[in-house]
């Protein structure tokens, strides 16, 4: 198979194409031949090293994938060979082991992939979805009535966010930073979505949601974490899904408020937890309430400009690697 390997932590040119024996199915797992892989901002981080679940080097990078069954190792049941599927991690571990050719995950690890979405998209909904998912659900315990910021709504989290809350019912605002992001987060079905790199948006933003949000998503809390206690309702959440430095607050903002401020990293979750949620995504995702978004596709050998690409301004959805 072919395969991207990290032999030693570095900058995005380290990611090597390679040809690798093809991995088998052993008892309890499925293989899956990828037809799609998903990048994330976290393969950078654990790609660079320091990351705390980065596993040890030489690894496969990657936890999401789409493809079809090829095999099925002794005592899987419920799986057939040609299923279409999507994969939240693999055997290798819950977030490494998807950019190749082939992969084998747990059946835990595998999803249905509804027939009117693509392998491309498919690679587009683990950690994305999960992660929306457990940031309004699980973390804020957002609850019926209540109001959401998505703090950067164009990239795929921002996105599935915005379809999550909506599809729950919710009033959504978002932010993005250029037109083309403005329009996907609309899509989504935000109520109003406002340029974040223009001055005073965020009155903007507090005038579309009178009395602040109930819930914030935050996308760079080491840049907007203290503007989003300042902007919140009383008695609401912040749920932190990513940073990239520190940031200095008043914590008086949380006290006078009585408002939470929380973290999230989806490896904390078991596989079982983690197959929970996708359960709780799935009619959305058959219905077309929740539809992922692919901005670039890419051939497999160019998964360091996939990487330098992730890092820029301006997310416009899911960047996929196809083998």
């Amino acid at each position: 198979m072919q395969a991207i390997v990290v032999r030693q932590h570095g900058a995005p040119e380290v990611l090597q194409l390679e040809t690798l024996p093809d991995p088998v199915a052993g008892s309890g797992e499925i293989r899956v031949r990828v037809a799609a892989i998903g990048v994330n901002p976290y393969d950078t981080y654990m790609r660079a090293g320091g990351y705390a679940n980065a596993p040890d080097c030489p690894y496969i990078p990657g936890a999401d994938a789409a493809g079809v069954i090829d095999q099925i190792g002794p005592g899987v049941t419920g799986l057939s060979v040609g299923e279409r599927v999507y994969v939240g991690g693999t055997a290798a571990g819950k977030s490494h082991g998807a950019y190749a050719s082939l992969v084998v995950c747990r059946p835990t690890q595998v999803h249905a992939l509804p027939a009117h979405l693509t392998f491309a998209q498919g690679a587009a909904i683990h950690v994305p979805y999960a992660t929306a998912w457990r940031a309004l659900f699980g973390r804020a315990q957002l609850k019926a009535g209540e109001t959401v910021f998505v703090h950067g709504g164009s990239g795929a989290v921002g996105l599935a966010t915005i379809q999550i809350a909506r599809a729950a019912g919710h009033t959504v605002v978002a932010t993005a930073s250029t037109p083309e992001g403005t329009a996907l987060a609309q899509q989504a079905g935000a109520a109003h979505v406002f340029n974040h790199r223009t001055p005073g948006y965020l009155d903007q933003v507090a005038a579309a949601l009178p009395g602040g949000p109930s819930v914030i998503v935050e996308m760079l809390a080491n840049v907007n974490l203290d503007h989003d206690l300042t902007l919140l309702a009383r008695h609401g959440r912040i749920v932190v899904v990513g940073n990239r430095g520190r940031i200095e607050i008043d914590p008086r903002k949380i006290m006078g408020k009585e408002a939470g401020v929380y973290g999230m990293a989806l490896w904390n979750l078991s596989e079982d937890e983690l197959a929970g949620i996708h359960g709780q995504l799935a009619a959305g995702l058959a219905g077309g309430a929740l539809s992922p978004v692919v901005n670039v596709e890419l051939p497999l050998a160019e998964a360091p400009r996939a990487h330098a690409l992730i890092m820029e301004p301006g997310a416009r959805g899911k960047i996929v690697l196809a083998p």
